[in-house]
Protein backbone atom coordinates (compact mmCIF):
# COMPACT_ATOMS: atom_id res chain seq x y z
CA UNK A 1 0.00 0.00 0.00
CA UNK A 2 2.45 2.39 0.62
CA UNK A 3 4.35 1.55 -2.37
CA UNK A 4 1.50 2.35 -4.72
CA UNK A 5 1.07 5.94 -2.65
CA UNK A 6 4.51 6.65 -3.06
CA UNK A 7 4.80 5.66 -6.97
CA UNK A 8 1.26 7.68 -7.58
CA UNK A 9 2.31 10.61 -5.29
CA UNK A 10 5.53 10.20 -7.68
CA UNK A 11 3.78 10.37 -10.93
CA UNK A 12 1.20 13.34 -10.29
CA UNK A 13 4.00 15.37 -8.85
CA UNK A 14 6.25 15.14 -11.66
CA UNK A 15 4.51 17.73 -13.25
CA UNK A 16 6.42 20.48 -10.89
CA UNK A 17 10.01 19.51 -12.42
CA UNK A 18 7.80 20.23 -15.92
CA UNK A 19 11.28 22.52 -16.89
CA UNK A 20 13.07 19.14 -17.28
CA UNK A 21 13.06 16.11 -19.21
CA UNK A 22 13.20 14.08 -15.90
CA UNK A 23 9.59 15.67 -15.33
CA UNK A 24 7.94 13.12 -18.24
CA UNK A 25 10.41 10.23 -17.30
CA UNK A 26 9.48 9.75 -14.01
CA UNK A 27 5.35 8.42 -14.61
CA UNK A 28 7.14 6.74 -18.15
CA UNK A 29 9.89 4.73 -15.50
CA UNK A 30 6.50 3.92 -13.27
CA UNK A 31 4.09 3.29 -15.87
CA UNK A 32 6.84 0.66 -17.63
CA UNK A 33 8.36 -0.82 -14.33
CA UNK A 34 5.27 -1.17 -12.08
CA UNK A 35 2.88 -4.66 -12.42
CA UNK A 36 -0.07 -3.02 -10.59
CA UNK A 37 -3.12 -1.07 -12.29
CA UNK A 38 -3.86 1.75 -10.08
CA UNK A 39 -0.34 2.56 -10.45
CA UNK A 40 -0.21 2.40 -13.90
CA UNK A 41 -3.40 4.41 -14.63
CA UNK A 42 -2.19 7.14 -12.24
CA UNK A 43 1.38 7.74 -14.57
CA UNK A 44 -0.87 7.34 -17.30
CA UNK A 45 -2.87 10.10 -16.40
CA UNK A 46 0.10 11.87 -15.28
CA UNK A 47 1.61 11.61 -18.89
CA UNK A 48 -1.47 12.86 -20.05
CA UNK A 49 -1.45 16.02 -18.19
CA UNK A 50 2.32 16.57 -18.80
CA UNK A 51 1.27 16.71 -22.91
CA UNK A 52 -1.84 18.95 -22.28
CA UNK A 53 0.03 21.14 -20.41
CA UNK A 54 2.85 21.38 -23.01
CA UNK A 55 0.33 21.46 -25.69
CA UNK A 56 -1.67 24.40 -23.86
CA UNK A 57 1.15 26.15 -23.76
CA UNK A 58 2.46 26.10 -27.25
CA UNK A 59 -1.01 26.84 -28.21
CA UNK A 60 -1.02 30.00 -25.94
CA UNK A 61 2.29 30.66 -26.86
CA UNK A 62 1.17 31.07 -30.52
CA UNK A 63 -2.16 33.33 -29.53
CA UNK A 64 0.57 35.38 -27.60
CA UNK A 65 2.63 35.92 -30.96
CA UNK A 66 -0.19 36.82 -32.81
CA UNK A 67 -2.11 39.18 -30.42
CA UNK A 68 1.64 40.75 -29.64
CA UNK A 69 1.24 39.32 -26.15
CA UNK A 70 -1.78 40.46 -25.11
CA UNK A 71 -3.21 37.11 -24.91
CA UNK A 72 -0.11 35.99 -23.04
CA UNK A 73 -0.92 37.98 -20.26
CA UNK A 74 -4.23 36.34 -19.89
CA UNK A 75 -4.12 33.03 -20.15
CA UNK A 76 -0.66 32.40 -19.05
CA UNK A 77 -1.24 32.84 -16.05
CA UNK A 78 -4.42 30.56 -15.99
CA UNK A 79 -1.99 27.74 -17.43
CA UNK A 80 0.11 28.34 -14.53
CA UNK A 81 -2.66 28.24 -11.87
CA UNK A 82 -3.98 25.18 -13.37
CA UNK A 83 -0.75 23.24 -13.93
CA UNK A 84 -0.03 23.65 -10.25
CA UNK A 85 -3.55 23.86 -8.58
CA UNK A 86 -4.60 20.32 -10.34
CA UNK A 87 -1.42 18.67 -9.12
CA UNK A 88 -2.01 19.30 -5.68
CA UNK A 89 -5.63 18.28 -5.91
CA UNK A 90 -4.32 14.96 -7.30
CA UNK A 91 -1.69 14.24 -4.92
CA UNK A 92 -4.38 15.11 -2.22
CA UNK A 93 -7.09 12.69 -3.22
CA UNK A 94 -3.65 10.17 -3.59
CA UNK A 95 -2.87 10.62 -0.12
CA UNK A 96 -6.25 10.32 1.31
CA UNK A 97 -7.11 7.14 -0.60
CA UNK A 98 -4.05 5.39 -2.96
CA UNK A 99 -6.41 2.75 -4.57
CA UNK A 100 -7.99 5.68 -6.83
CA UNK A 101 -6.67 6.68 -9.69
CA UNK A 102 -7.25 10.17 -10.17
CA UNK A 103 -8.92 11.99 -13.26
CA UNK A 104 -7.78 15.32 -14.28
CA UNK A 105 -10.69 17.43 -15.64
CA UNK A 106 -10.37 19.09 -18.85
CA UNK A 107 -7.72 17.45 -20.54
CA UNK A 108 -7.13 15.52 -23.84
CA UNK A 109 -6.46 11.30 -23.17
CA UNK A 110 -4.20 10.42 -25.80
CA UNK A 111 -2.92 7.47 -23.90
Amino acid sequence: MEKRKLLDILSHASIFLSSTVVSIAIPLAIYFVSDDEIVKGNAKEALNFHFNVWLYGIIIGVLAFFTFGLLGFILGPILLLFSLIMPILALIQIWGDPNTIFRYPFIWRLL
